[in-house]
């Protein structure tokens, strides 16, 4: 066992793993940050995308003891200070940018390091970006409207599927 510190979401968070111990389930099991979802555990499906250092990661391919010493964000760290729904999530339910809600988490985190990267991805470069996340109920349409929504850019003349 090892124990591995890290700030997660802006807070200092550390705890005894194992070597094989996956940051998934470090954040789930350990810390009780159930919003990183645990799809595939094949990195197949997205749902559990987090910023590492500020680049975004499937945790359920990064071991805890890789993300020792960094900073991690989840989907729990997305909010504004006061609580309400940063403009990703808000532009997830104005736009209706989800379903099931299981993919949602991973979908937002990998909108937020697209757009921290890019500020105004077209709407291939956003399809592009989130090859990697899978969504078994939306068709993807709601969900890259969103996020072009979420950049400022006007999606009316984003044709349905």
């Amino acid at each position: 066992m090892t124990q591995v510190s890290m700030t997660v979401n802006g807070k200092s968070a550390s705890g005894t793993v194992e070597g094989r111990t996956l940051l998934s389930q470090f954040l789930r099991d350990q810390l009780g940050l159930t919003g990183t979802h645990v799809g595939c555990d094949t990195s197949q499906c997205g749902a559990c995308v987090v910023h590492v250092n500020g680049e975004a990661v499937k945790a359920c391919t990064m071991l805890a003891l890789e993300a020792d010493g960094a900073e991690v964000g989840t989907i729990e760290g997305q909010a504004n200070a006061d609580g309400s729904l940063n403009v990703i999530q808000q532009a997830f339910q104005d736009h209706h940018g989800l379903q099931c809600g299981f993919c949602t988490p991973g979908m937002v985190m990998s909108a937020a390091a697209l757009l921290k990267d890019n500020p105004t991805p077209t709407e291939a470069e956003i399809r592009d970006y989130l090859e990697g996340n899978i969504c078994r109920c939306t068709g993807y349409h709601n969900i890259v409207k969103a996020i072009m929504a979420a950049s400022g850019q006007d999606v009316s003349g984003i044709a349905a599927e």
